[in-house]
């Protein structure tokens, strides 16, 4: 079997109990607080924009575990503004942004920041070829609603922070098809957020 045939396409998310990834203004302060006031273990994010995130030791197994699978990042153009283009070096490994127009000043020199202009698609295959086997992380709520749609997400992971926002940019929004079937859960209690693991059920 190929690293590509291996390869699952995972959506990883923060969110709000109401299901709001982010405030009315794009801001995730609310749904991200648990990765820095949750516990006494610090991780480090690593990458050129490293920050240091203090949590319980149930989310810290969980985020190391998370991260030993990854391989690649796949996101959208307006997640790639809000996190100014993770000083370059994303720390999941190449990342791969989907968009219309490569944005100015970009590719960046010793950058793993790649922009894919021609399609979902070809993004999807190409992040999972860079992955060498491991997981291709997503996020972004649209890009993840895009996958959604095209049949291409093979796990969400949601992060379900101890928030109810009532307005904001909603994770499972403008999806077809609809109702679409999970498989059975995986949980982890943490502090401040429980963390959530769904295999996508393929028609």
């Amino acid at each position: 079997m190929s690293n590509q045939q291996e390869t699952k396409v995972v959506a990883i998310m923060s969110m709000s109990l109401d299901g709001f990834v982010a405030d009315s203004n794009h801001g995730v302060g609310e749904v991200f607080d648990w990765y820095f006031a949750s516990g006494d273990v610090e991780i480090q994010t690593g990458g050129a924009d490293n920050m240091t995130f203090r949590v319980s030791q149930q989310s810290a197994d969980y985020i190391r575990d998370r991260t030993f699978e990854l391989g690649a990042v796949l996101t959208g153009r307006k997640t790639f503004e809000v996190a100014h283009g993770w000083g370059g070096t994303h720390a999941w490994g190449p990342a791969f942004v989907v968009t219309h127009k490569v944005p100015a000043g970009w590719p960046r020199p010793n950058s793993n920041v790649n922009f894919i202009t021609n399609g979902l698609e070809t993004a999807v295959k190409q992040a999972k070829i860079a992955a060498e086997g491991k997981n291709v992380a997503v996020h972004g709520a649209d890009i993840i609603q895009q996958l959604m749609n095209a049949g291409l997400l093979d796990e969400i992971q949601v992060d379900i922070a101890a928030v109810i926002l009532g307005s904001g940019v909603r994770l499972f929004e403008h999806l077809q098809g609809t109702p679409m079937f999970l498989g059975n859960p995986t949980t982890i209690q943490g502090v401040g957020v429980t963390h959530l693991r769904y295999p996508v059920v393929k028609k």
